[in-house]
């Protein structure tokens, strides 16, 4: 296609399409963001229900293409909007000064080691560049101390190994704070996915539930 270019869309089966690029944006906006609110839908980033303005939050929406509820399941439909009507769709998000949505991590996915909350995603970003590491993961592992720590499930390359402390010394050098670093790792042979290649990190949270008890 050479005169295609290059779109982004984000939605979820409750609303559809959310926002997406349009085909005159710039190439940053096309390839770094989801775009802006489609026609008829609102978005805001939100901590309950205080909206925040520049920072990272819950992504939350409204509009015509939200959808009304679970079919015979009003309990997660309480849970699914605010009290003031806004749908909350689990993701973590910031939208720049024009309304571009960046999603940056998953609510769930958020540890919280000691009452500090924190999203692992820069950090898993980083440990997936180490050249030992094919892919990695990071999910909370529960503790009677803080609550949550972090623990780092790696699939090697082929013939490759590395330790814990092997990847705090990789961590170091990219400067990320100590509170982030994971505080146990697990060798696997792969991740498990969704059909979509999604890794399943509650099941990998519930391996080490499993193994804690």
């Amino acid at each position: 296609m050479p005169n295609g270019k290059v779109l982004q869309l984000w939605g979820m089966s409750e609303m559809q399409a959310g926002t997406f690029t349009r085909p005159g944006d710039p190439l940053a906006v096309r390839a770094g963001s989801a775009g802006r609110a489609s026609p008829g839908t609102e978005l805001r980033i939100a901590d309950g229900t205080t909206t925040l303005s520049g920072t990272e939050g819950e992504l939350q929406a409204r509009g015509a293409s939200v959808f009304e509820g679970y079919l015979e399941n009003a309990e997660a439909t309480t849970a699914a909007f605010t009290p003031d009507g806004w749908f909350r769709t689990g993701d973590l998000a910031r939208l720049d000064a024009a309304g571009n949505l960046l999603i940056t991590g998953r609510l769930k996915d958020v540890i919280n080691r000691g009452g500090i909350k924190f999203n692992p995603t820069d950090v898993e970003a980083i440990v997936a560049n180490h050249a030992a590491v094919a892919q990695c993961a990071i999910v909370p592992m529960p503790d009677p101390v803080l609550g949550e720590r972090a623990c780092c499930f790696v699939v090697l390359k082929p013939g490759a190994a590395v330790t814990l402390d092997q990847l705090r010394e990789w961590l170091t050098a990219h400067e990320v704070a100590k509170l982030k670093w994971p505080e146990r790792l697990e060798i696997i042979d792969e991740l498990p996915m969704t059909p979509t290649r999604k890794v399943k990190k509650a099941e990998l949270a519930a391996r080490l539930g499993r193994k804690s008890e």
